[in-house]
């Protein structure tokens, strides 16, 4: 195990591709413990990614990139901003009040990000944020919006561990509504602070307008979940149906995009699954080495002695995937460590959704941890800024951030109420 560990840190260390640097580990793990290495490694990464579950990761991830291109984020921002504009702060809480919106829709953090910043962060500067500021409120927005569904991390989750994606997908909103109102909290506290003035109230006419031109990028959500929680389709059925929703609605509804560009969006989607393809064969073939090596088995016999060692191990989960996601990403850390963790995480009576749902947050917020998070670089990309200046706002988001965490462990029954009322558990 240490060889491992050292082959894939290694690599890490002198920039090799994470995919390429868990394969190498991964085989490495196959040649001390597998007498026919190569025919494990090879069968271990195809049953990884042989799941009708994952199916619809590529789709949601077509359905994401035609909606970013599709006019669909511009029309949520506005009618947030007419939503909650108008109240001090209100600016930083409409783009929060967005990304709950739009991340129900597109499932991708990358598309969410890219999205919201490029439609709010001029109109943040122009209203009186700071740049850094601007990036800091989108980049804790889109933390937050990992958990509202339908997220990619949470199919890779529900594949992983054989949990249901309907149940991991309803027990994100409330949690996702706790980080929200706690940013929400201290965007309002901090335009306060720093005389940031509000938007002007909208008048009955304009904020009708608004709600009138979300009307039809709202009804996605409401046709996706009311399927699932209402037992019409499973999530890959509507995986296919958010990309026809969002096909229909940018190429013959709003217009914005043109047949020339559907080849280039297809493509992106393609390279884009083929790399969380990739990730997620290699990275199974890491968990089964450390089965192979008894892991969970060591882990539960550690925990078993940690005086109050559920509370204990939730909070070591939180920390390992905050850390994890902001080094190698969410999706390869989730199929590496799950596996090993979530035996133990039973052992200890901790549900599996809750469970699950900690591992999401955390993700979240190692996706956007200054100065080493993919989600801030592109954030900061796109609003052609530099990381270092972007940290110093970030830091005090991500302690808001890790508070509403802390709350989410602390009380179960902000994740599992809804799976409940739903009959999902």
């Amino acid at each position: 195990m240490i060889l491992v560990s050292l082959v894939f840190l290694l690599l890490l260390l002198i920039g090799v591709p994470v995919a390429v640097t868990v394969g190498v580990a991964g085989y490495v793990g196959a040649l001390l413990a597998s007498p026919a290495p190569l025919a494990t490694s090879v069968q271990t990464i195809l049953h990884q990614v042989d799941s009708f579950v994952l199916l619809s990761l590529p789709l949601f991830i077509l359905a994401g990139a035609l909606m970013e291109t599709g006019g669909i984020a511009r029309r949520l921002v506005a009618l947030a901003v007419a939503l909650v504009g108008w109240i001090r702060g209100g600016l930083g809480m409409a783009v929060i009040t967005a990304e709950y919106i739009f991340s129900g829709i597109s499932g991708s953090t990358v598309a969410d990000v890219s999205a919201v910043a490029a439609t709010t962060i001029p109109g943040m500067v122009r209203a009186g944020y700071s740049k850094e500021l601007a990036v800091a409120v989108v980049s804790a927005a889109s933390a937050m919006g990992i958990l509202v569904p339908p997220c990619i991390l949470m199919i890779v989750i529900g594949s992983v561990a054989s949990l249901s994606v309907a149940a991991l997908f309803t027990a994100g909103f409330a949690p996702a509504v706790v980080l929200a109102v706690a940013l929400m909290v201290y965007v309002w506290w901090l335009a306060g602070k720093s005389g940031i003035a509000p938007e002007p109230v909208p008048t009955a006419g304009a904020l009708g307008r608004a709600v009138w031109r979300a009307l039809i990028p709202l009804g996605m959500p409401a046709i996706i979940f009311g399927g699932i929680l209402g037992g019409i389709m499973t999530p890959t059925e509507a995986s296919v149906l958010a990309v026809l929703y969002a096909a229909i609605v940018g190429l013959f509804v709003y217009r914005e995009i043109k047949w020339r560009e559907l080849p280039e969006i297809v493509v992106k989607s393609a390279m884009v699954t083929g790399a969380v393809g990739l990730l997620l064969g290699t990275a199974g073939l890491v968990s089964w080495f450390l089965t192979v090596q008894q892991m969970p088995a060591a882990l539960i016999r550690l925990m078993t002695v940690v005086p109050g060692s559920s509370t204990v191990f939730l909070f070591a989960t939180a920390v390992i995937f905050v850390f994890f996601g902001a080094v190698i990403e969410g999706l390869p850390a989730v199929v590496i460590l799950l596996p090993s963790l979530l035996p133990v995480a039973a052992g200890l009576g901790i549900d599996p959704i809750h469970y699950a749902i900690v591992i999401v947050a955390a993700v979240g917020i190692g996706l956007f941890l200054p100065p080493i998070g993919v989600g801030l670089f592109i954030a900061c990309g796109i609003a052609d800024l530099s990381v270092d200046r972007a940290s110093r706002a970030m830091l005090p988001f991500v302690a808001v951030l890790a508070v509403g965490l802390v709350v989410i462990i602390l009380v179960p029954w902000i994740t599992l109420v809804l799976p409940r009322m739903f009959k999902l558990l």
